[in-house]
């Protein structure tokens, strides 16, 4: 959450700044803000609100300098508004600081400065921090640089932070703990951002800072320590990004155009990785531990909103294919528990960004118990596959809508390549199921792209629902993790209450709200719980509800009952999810759109969720 972005050189520093707010947007829209340093000093503009009424407020301001750091706000401590917006200054103004993260132990601070005299302006926690270390500053007697060290050791929390420093304008200091941080290096000029995607247009050679990392900054030099004081020897990697996956290439939004990638993701996901007429799955990522899957008790999936989705479908495919046990944990509620983990049991960590803090707690704590940790996550030198003893990308591509869609289908695939990685491994599976498997597998992308050609039809039906103020999504086997996900893809976009149940639950309490103005959405496709479903569907035909079916190609029997029909390809039920997804993706998107929604920023959410 919050977008930072930091800029040290010899070009003008606005324009680059502020594009790089424009870019990380998806990380908070709640306000925004710019320090920049020129001859003239230091000037602050922030605004409540979007990028665009930053730009608007400082169209007439003096922009001008080489050096300035921004932030794009999704607010934890105080309100969105101009007050609370960063950047913020220490008491005596010569110190800004912009900040992602949370300081949990702000209020006891926050007393005792303002016992030394400290006057606060903001309801924030990051003024705090910078109030912290001007005093520190000015007690020890010290340089910039050591008191940031000396009162990061202070505070308890996460935070990724810039600072600038009025009276030192040639260097910017950043540090980081539990939240993102990248270092673009240039010739001659350094970049910072919360995540790639503000430098790739600059340089492609980065530095991820690691967490308890400090950095001091300057156009022509950089110098890496730790907390501890141990001067570091960072590593520069090459990004695979490219600048023309951040535009929206002529879509109206960027969640509409992510949705339409699927096919290419898919593919991409799989290159390399399976081979149809041999019959066999082949994971560098994972193969030192080849044994290890051999003789696990279990495995636990952690992971959070769209991942932990992914990660039930996984727990369908693991234990159907490779007979594992498999538990699914949210990783919020995982890691303040006391669960019994033990050196034979595999954790699989699923995170689009990679830094999910919940989820990156729950790695910390599961290792700390002797369990094997793989990740898979779609950012390269992200945390999670870092912190993981093995895992296996997505190769997604960079996800700039907000509500997840290729991410999610990608984190799947993995999983159904994992899932038959694992039983080719054990002997679970035939090799002539595994031949079978996997060449209809190698054919989704195409059945997929078959499938975004219903969008006209499911543009209709979104017309017909999109005034209902609640939603039920229903499904059996695994197609209850899709209805999951499409109850959360419609109620994170359009505003619309949506709940997903495995359709038998209906009649335990949730058939208590279907009448004429209820819309139900049934996965209901052909597949071993087909009859099953088709039960369900007459029940809540007999109470009026209306029906919204995803079915098999061709099928008859649903559509006597339905209100409306969605057709995908057939498939093996194994893949269901990948193929039901995408017309619930669909109608979310056009539900949303006709709301007036905005859908690649819906109000209140951010993209990734370093923050607790």
């Amino acid at each position: 959450m919050c977008g930072i972005v930091g800029y040290i050189g010899y070009r003008e520093a606005w324009p680059i700044v502020l594009k790089g707010l424009k870019r990380l947007e998806y990380r908070g829209y709640d306000s925004a803000g710019i320090a920049i340093i020129n001859e003239g000093g230091q000037n602050i503009y922030k605004k409540v609100g979007k990028v665009a009424a930053l730009e608007e407020f400082a169209e007439s301001q003096d922009k001008t300098g080489t050096i300035a750091m921004g932030h794009t706000r999704w607010a934890t401590h105080g309100v969105p508004s101009d007050r609370n917006s960063h950047p913020h200054t220490s008491n005596n103004n010569k110190l800004s600081i912009i900040h992602n993260g949370i300081i949990e132990n702000y209020a006891t601070l926050k007393e005792e400065l303002i016992s030394r005299g400290h006057e606060f302006k903001s309801d924030t926690d990051t003024e705090v921090l910078i109030h912290l270390i001007e005093e520190i500053q000015k007690i020890e007697q010290t340089d910039l640089l050591e008191a940031v060290r000396l009162a990061l050791k202070e505070v308890t929390g996460a935070y990724a932070i810039v600072i600038m420093d009025r009276e030192n304008p040639d260097q910017l200091i950043a540090a980081r703990k539990g939240s993102p941080m990248v270092i673009g290096v240039g010739k001659g000029e350094y970049f910072i951002a919360s995540d790639a995607t503000p430098i790739i247009e600059y340089t492609k050679n980065v530095i991820y800072l690691n967490d308890h990392e400090i950095a001091l900054v300057t156009k022509d030099d950089l110098l890496v320590k730790r907390l501890d004081n141990v001067v570091q020897s960072p590593l520069i990697q090459e990004l695979e990004l490219k600048l023309e996956m951040l535009e929206k290439g002529g879509f109206d939004h960027f969640m509409l155009k992510e949705i339409y990638e699927q096919p290419r993701s898919i593919r991409d996901c799989m290159r390399g990785r399976i081979y149809p007429e041999e019959g066999k799955v082949q994971l560098g990522g994972i193969k030192e531990f080849v044994e290890k899957l051999k003789n696990i008790d279990r495995i636990i999936i952690v992971a959070c909103g769209t991942s932990w989705h992914a990660g039930l479908v996984g727990e369908y495919l693991i234990e159907e294919y490779a007979r594992i046990p498999v538990e699914v944990e949210y990783a919020s509620e995982f890691r303040y528990r006391n669960p019994i983990i033990t050196e034979k049991d595999v954790v699989i960590a699923i995170s689009q960004s990679g830094e999910t803090a919940d989820t990156m707690a729950a790695i910390e704590m599961a290792k700390e118990r002797g369990a094997t940790i793989f990740g898979i996550c779609n950012v390269a030198g992200a945390s999670i596959p870092r912190l993981s003893h093995a895992g296996v990308y997505t190769h997604a591509g960079p996800e700039i809508g907000v509500a997840s869609t290729k991410a999610f289908t990608a984190q799947v695939t993995v999983l159904t390549l994992m899932a038959f990685y694992m039983a080719q491994q054990k002997g679970t599976i035939t090799q002539s199921k595994l031949i079978s498997l996997l060449t209809e597998l190698d054919s989704i992308p195409d059945k997929i792209q078959i499938a975004l050609e219903s969008n006209d039809i499911i543009k209709e039906v979104a017309a017909k629902i999109k005034d209902s103020r609640n939603c039920l999504f229903l499904g059996r086997g695994s197609g209850f993790p899709v209805a999951l996900e499409g109850a959360l893809k419609l109620k994170e976009i359009s505003y619309i209450h949506a709940e997903g149940y495995p359709a038998a639950e209906m009649k335990h309490g949730p058939i208590a709200l279907i009448d004429e103005e209820m819309p139900v959405v049934f996965i209901a496709t052909q597949n071993s719980s087909y009859e099953k479903v088709i039960s369900n569907i007459q029940e809540v035909k007999a109470r009026k509800g209306k029906v919204i079916a995803i079915v098999t190609k061709g099928d008859t029997e649903v559509k006597k009952m339905a209100d409306y029909c969605i057709e995908i390809p057939d498939a093996d039920e194994a893949f269901l999810p990948l193929l039901a997804t995408i017309p619930l993706q669909l109608l979310s998107y056009h539900i949303a759109v006709m709301r007036g929604c905005n859908v690649d920023q819906p109000r209140n959410l951010a993209k990734s969720v370093t923050v607790e």
